[in-house]
């Protein structure tokens, strides 16, 4: 038997990266995925991965920003596979540079997607989820939305907001059972990390105590349990995944 047997998860920005190995590793403990990413054919090779778990899974694709699209997303979910008992808000962008350099629209493209984002995926499952009287959200943050880091003010700004947001909602909606957590990712090896000059990696990872960058799944591996009954009494919370950048 499976961690998530007989639940339906929702992942968003699942098309690669962390939200794939999250659909994957969700999908491997039982649960059914609906997948969304901006574009819905983006998604065919998550969803090949998550049909060889031998589980269902359905494709939708929306701007994560757009209120209208998000609530059609939610409704498909549920219409195609039945509910949605667990939300995985991972959608998300960077538009770096040195806040005297940063365009407004850099600055308002980021937190329209990474927390504009989260708030209008959390607000559409809330409904259902509080009906339903069980449910689980968590949301992918970042250490920079605890430490900030230069060059990313815009990004930092949206994740630190999507902690605030993760502790907010977890105090409304845990009277009916419903439970909100963030993960906070540090350095993850990404086709971005691997494409970076070794002098600048080097930078990276002596900045790591554990002396290395984590992996998707080490991620995915935090958001299973955060979305099993292993954390049942936990809501409100932000786990740090990143080889002790942050400690406390």
């Amino acid at each position: 038997m499976g961690m998530l047997d007989g639940k339906v998860a929702l992942v968003t920005g699942s098309a690669r990266g962390i939200g794939q190995a999250i659909a994957k590793k969700l999908a491997g403990e039982g649960a059914d995925i609906a997948l969304c990413d901006l574009k819905a054919e983006w998604l065919a090779e998550t969803a090949a991965i998550v049909e060889a778990a031998g589980r269902k899974v359905k494709c939708l694709e929306a701007d994560v920003s757009n209120a209208a699209a998000v609530d059609t997303v939610v409704s498909g979910a549920i219409e195609a596979l039945g509910k949605v008992d667990i939300l995985v808000n991972n959608a998300g962008i960077t538009k770096d540079t040195l806040m005297i350099r940063m365009s407004e629209q850099d600055w308002d493209s980021v937190i329209s997607v990474n927390l504009k984002g989260t708030f209008l995926f959390t607000k559409a499952v809330a409904r259902p989820m509080m009906k339903q009287r069980t449910g689980c959200i968590v949301n992918i943050a970042s250490i920079i939305g605890l430490i900030g880091n230069a060059g990313q003010c815009n990004y930092a700004a949206s994740k630190a907001g999507v902690i605030a947001l993760t502790k907010s909602a977890a105090k409304e909606l845990a009277s009916r059972n419903v439970r909100v957590n963030a993960v906070a990712p540090g350095f993850i090896q990404t086709r971005m990390t691997d494409g970076l000059p070794e002098d600048v990696r080097k930078r990276m990872l002596d900045a790591i105590p554990m002396g290395r960058f984590g992996t998707p799944e080490d991620v995915a591996n935090v958001v299973l349990f955060l979305t099993s009954d292993a954390s049942s009494y936990m809501t409100g919370q932000v786990l740090t995944v990143c080889g002790g950048m942050v400690t406390a």
